[in-house]
């Protein structure tokens, strides 16, 4: 006759694992460490599931390609796009005209300080970095897409524009205030 199993003690102090067991089958997701929803102090984390199936940035985040100032530069671009979309729209022709319709929002302070910083960010980019940047972070392009739309398909042009857009995170990072400029070596000062 098989002995009959244990059951262990509620232990409390355990930590209930929410993770997802049962992923869809073309999931594409990382781990990341977030606050607790549920905790009890303040600051304590969990791990969960981030998809990153459609986001190259957070892709390249969990792939340890970018790191985190570079991650958190990449999403405040992205949030100063969403605020500054959000302003006026065309009209419609192809719509019926309503009477009492809703007027259009005016441009917000928020809107046009994201509409500055994309300027700035524009200018400190340059035509080439900025078109990358967008077509990464807005468009949500692979490498392999951005040379596809360039015509260039080689692997080596897909490195180098994976090493274009870590050099304009950095330097959306600098712009951002997220990271501080790097001192110039003192061999490479000039007497003066």
């Amino acid at each position: 006759m098989p002995r009959a199993k244990r059951r262990k003690p509620y232990d409390p102090a355990r930590t209930h694992d929410r993770r997802s067991q049962d992923l869809p089958y073309n999931a594409e997701v990382a781990t990341v460490e977030v606050d607790d929803p549920l905790a009890i102090e303040p600051g304590e984390k969990i791990v969960a599931f981030r998809s990153i199936r459609n986001d190259p940035l957070g892709r390249l985040h969990a792939h340890r390609q970018i790191d985190d100032t570079q991650y958190r530069s990449g999403r405040a671009f992205q949030n100063d796009w969403e605020k500054a979309e959000r302003g006026p729209r065309a009209v419609d022709t192809t719509r019926e005209y309503v009477d009492g319709g809703l007027q259009r929002e005016p441009i917000t302070e928020g809107q046009r300080q994201a509409t500055l910083r994309l300027n700035r960010a524009e200018h400190e980019l340059g035509a080439d970095g900025s078109a990358l940047v967008h077509d990464v972070l807005i468009l949500g392009m692979t490498m392999e897409q951005v040379g596809q739309r360039r015509g260039l398909r080689t692997q080596r042009w897909q490195d180098y524009f994976a090493r274009r857009l870590k050099e304009c995170l950095g330097r959306l990072a600098l712009m951002y205030g997220l990271a501080t400029p790097s001192p110039v070596p003192a061999k490479d000062r000039h007497p003066g």
